[in-house]
């Protein structure tokens, strides 16, 4: 009867999966040119589908002169997973935050199409704030005190903070939870997943200060109006741009010149206006520029200071 019953649980889990993926459909391997495959890091694959698929449905039909005829989403865990895609040819399109477009440039060899601007905005920068009765009033300031930043992935939120306070001259080390503490001399830091868990955290006096972009620091007003106004912004950083489109490497240039031209032109098709809004709130694509490569420049310098003395 126990095999029985485990043989049932197992036929259950099959069904499910088989469900999930008829649901998400991804591209399991890449056995033919004439699809285009779009990527996301997600932890959350439902809400993540309804927000890629409208604008790959756009884009597809309007490759048909270079051979596209279908287009898949593909999924992943974290950025290394998507990493290994690219470089194994099984992803064809992603879009993702500056620091995490350079990963897959510089480890996954994939090349920068075009800039995102989302909700109005192109770049942006990292705010540094804490409660108004913390005493903390600058970077040398967190000296013996802890920080929360979002996760390793996050521009804003770990990058390029990380790297300034390094620039500053001090040292960062990671602390086991919010309850451990770092030494006098260093910064601890932790990670707390969510903008809005790094605002929780120093709110409620669990990380003494937190980092994350100034879109975020506005979206707090989303929140009970105390918690702001707790807080205070004590230091600001360089601005980055605030997203980019990756394509593979090895991606034929008749196809991404054609996806460029799309994503460039987008912003002025009525027919593109709904899934560009669905496809996280973007409001146009850009052409990379020279601020742009200055500020992409600054910030592979920053993500390869902050991997090496961190991670």
């Amino acid at each position: 009867m126990a095999g029985l019953a485990r043989c049932r649980r197992l036929l259950l889990l099959l069904i499910v999966g088989a469900g999930f993926l008829a649901a998400f459909p991804v591209a399991a391997q890449r056995d033919h040119e004439d699809i285009l495959v779009l990527g996301r890091v997600s932890d959350d694959p439902k809400n993540h589908y309804a927000q890629l698929k409208p604008l790959l449905d756009y884009v597809v039909p309007r490759m048909h002169d270079v051979g596209i005829r279908e287009g898949r989403i593909l999924m992943a865990r974290d950025v290394q997973q998507m990493t290994s895609y690219l470089r194994r040819g099984r992803v064809d399109w992603i879009s993702e935050t500056a620091s995490s477009a350079l990963t897959y440039v510089e480890r996954g060899g994939g090349r920068m199409l075009v800039l995102t601007e989302r909700s109005g905005v192109d770049h942006y920068h990292t705010v540094f704030f804490a409660r108004r009765d913390a005493g903390i009033g600058s970077l040398d300031e967190l000296r013996g005190h802890s920080i929360a930043f979002q996760n390793p992935f996050s521009t804003s939120a770990y990058v390029a903070p990380a790297y300034q306070i390094l620039e500053a001259g001090l040292k960062l080390e990671v602390l086991l939870s919010p309850q451990d503490r770092p030494g006098t001399d260093s910064v601890g830091y932790v990670f707390a997943q969510s903008e809005g868990n790094v605002a929780t955290w120093v709110h409620k006096g669990l990380a003494d200060a937190g980092a994350f972009s100034n879109l975020d620091w506005d979206d707090l007003d989303r929140l009970p109006a105390h918690v702001k106004q707790d807080l205070a912004i004590f230091e600001t950083g360089e601005t980055y741009p605030r997203g980019v489109e990756v394509v593979r490497g090895d991606l034929p240039r008749v196809v991404s010149r054609r996806l460029r031209e799309i994503l460039l032109e987008a912003s002025n098709d009525p027919d593109a206006a709904e899934p560009l809004a669905k496809f996280f709130r973007t409001t146009r694509f850009l052409p990379m520029n020279p601020d742009a490569e200055d500020g992409l420049r600054r910030l592979s310098i920053a993500a390869r200071r902050v991997h090496e003395e961190l991670e």
